[in-house]
């Protein structure tokens, strides 16, 4: 493109900073609820966050590769892309921040949030780069039909009747157990498992079709993103009858509502930063163009100061009791402030990395 989309690049560093703020509490044990995930089925704002973050995914691929021909050099390039994001994930898995350095590795955890947006944006990239909207949606509907099938209808190997409940006989659950191991999340289930990964493809999907239509819609553009988003929750909120809301398994009324409200807000920064030309949360543009390198630093860093120790304490301990719970008497309130001073300074990063001219792809 000869010029940015703006409110893209707005919504993707508003769901970093998103990202930063839920995973950085002072405590988790005084978290406000909207903050939180949800225990199991239904969700809120905090669910709606790392769908986000693969609807931009989809859509920043429309951007990027509307020009790109299927050939060697382009797969190379998804490839590569696709493989150090795994790898910075796996990283963040096994590092310790002392000696020996990485964790017994019979115990460590395989799935993450960077690597399914590193398989996510593999397969949505080729599929974008090879079919139209039509063979696109027909695929969105594959999979999202096939989940739901497979989930609540299909017997599982012993006989017992599936379930959409955290238990032995859900699908999503039963694989990541039989073929993980002790490499999850929870020793149950994975909120990044494998089988969840097919629905999960499709919010990027979803992200890629409305690329195009910013990209090939040329008027009233706003309009039709937000009528299109109220259309997807809408099927979400419908399907939720059937197919419960969840983001443990990504549901597949999970991933239409959480595209539908992607779209909806998208919509609404597209008219007010690209229509009208107002420059409205810049901050977030000047994060978003350094998304992925500003959410694996603060995950690094997050990760160092939970486990470095500073006497009976730890980095993140002393932080916390030296500067917030010593001065708010609120424990959430304590909790939350330490988290916005978490994103406060990694707005100044981005910014300076922004002023800087500082971009750094992985």
């Amino acid at each position: 493109m000869n010029s940015r989309v703006a409110s893209v690049d707005v919504l993707r560093g508003l769901t970093i900073v998103a990202m930063i703020l839920v995973n950085t509490p002072g405590t988790w044990s005084h978290v406000y609820a909207p903050l939180l995930h949800a225990n199991w089925h239904g969700y809120t704002p905090t669910d709606l966050i790392f769908p986000f973050f693969l609807f931009i995914v989809g859509t920043s691929i429309a951007f990027a590769y509307k020009h790109k021909t299927p050939n060697v050099k382009t797969y190379k390039k998804i490839g590569i892309r696709s493989l150090k994001l795994i790898g910075l994930g796996l990283f963040l898995n096994v590092f310790l921040p002392y000696f020996p350095f990485i964790k017994e590795l019979s115990t460590v955890r395989i799935p993450g949030v960077l690597q399914r947006i590193g398989v996510v944006f593999f397969v949505t990239a080729i599929l974008s780069i090879h079919f139209n909207w039509k063979i696109l949606l027909s695929i969105i509907c594959v999979l999202l039909l096939g989940y739901w099938i497979w989930l609540g209808f299909v017997p599982l190997p012993n006989g017992s009747l599936p379930t959409f409940d955290r238990a032995p006989n859900n699908w999503a659950n039963y694989i990541d157990v039989s073929f993980l191991k002790n490499h999850t999340w929870k020793s149950d289930y994975d909120p990044e498992g494998l089988l969840s990964t097919l629905p999960s493809i499709a919010s990027g999907l979803i992200g890629v079709l409305i690329g195009r239509m910013i990209l090939f819609q040329n008027y009233m553009k706003s309009f039709f993103l937000l009528v299109t988003g109220v259309v997807l929750l809408g099927l979400g909120l419908l399907w939720n009858v059937w197919f419960p809301i969840n983001k443990a398994i990504w549901s597949s009324s999970f991933v239409l509502v959480t595209a539908g409200w992607g779209t909806v807000f998208l919509s609404m920064l597209y008219y007010i930063i690209d229509v009208k030309k107002k420059s409205v949360g810049m901050i977030f543009n000047y994060i978003g163009s350094n998304a992925i390198v500003i959410y694996f630093a603060s995950s690094f860093i997050s990760k160092v100061f939970y486990l470095t120790k500073i006497g009976e304490t730890t980095i993140h301990g002393w932080l916390y009791a030296t500067f917030f719970t010593s001065t708010i008497s609120s424990d959430k309130l304590a909790s939350l402030c330490y988290a916005l001073s978490v994103v406060s300074f990694y707005a100044i990063v981005g910014a300076v990395l922004y002023k800087k001219k500082i971009f750094i792809k992985v």
